[in-house]
């Protein structure tokens, strides 16, 4: 369809004013991988009620909403498991270890200038970039 940029437009406007509500909120920075690595490795106790009311909204809201719009939305995902369940093993190491997400690094970081997830955010793009050409275009695995 030849509005589908529409929604991705839409999608980051409210992923950038989510961000910007939970920073002006409570002074931290809206990071995805940060929220559930907290607590999953206990780090986060004391907030712990903030970060499952966070991850319930990031569940319950296109819940909420499907029924509004009524889109067919077609993600063009594979329906080959294995790939999906080692893209997401790989991609919660991944941020694990640059200690951050997209929303962290790409969104939060880069709208306060922060150099660190500028950079961060340069090597994720390059790396998905590289992945996806290696595993669909050279192994044809996806």
């Amino acid at each position: 369809m030849q509005a589908d940029w529409i929604w991705g437009l839409v999608g980051g406007v409210l992923i950038g004013l989510g961000g910007a509500v939970y920073l002006l909120g409570n002074g931290r920075i809206m990071g995805a991988s940060g929220i559930i690595g907290g607590l999953i490795d206990g780090s986060g106790r004391d907030t712990a009620r903030e970060r499952l009311v966070f991850l319930a909204g990031v569940v319950i809201m296109p819940l909420i909403l499907w029924p509004i719009y009524n889109v067919d939305i077609d993600t063009h995902m594979t329906d080959q498991w294995w790939a999906i369940i080692a893209a997401g093993l790989l991609v919660g190491v991944g941020t694990r270890i640059a200690n951050g997400c997209t929303s962290g690094h790409g969104v939060c970081g880069i709208s306060r200038f922060s150099l660190r997830g500028m950079v961060a955010t340069v090597f994720y793009i390059l790396a998905g970039g590289l992945m996806l050409t290696l595993f669909r275009h050279v192994w044809g695995l996806i």
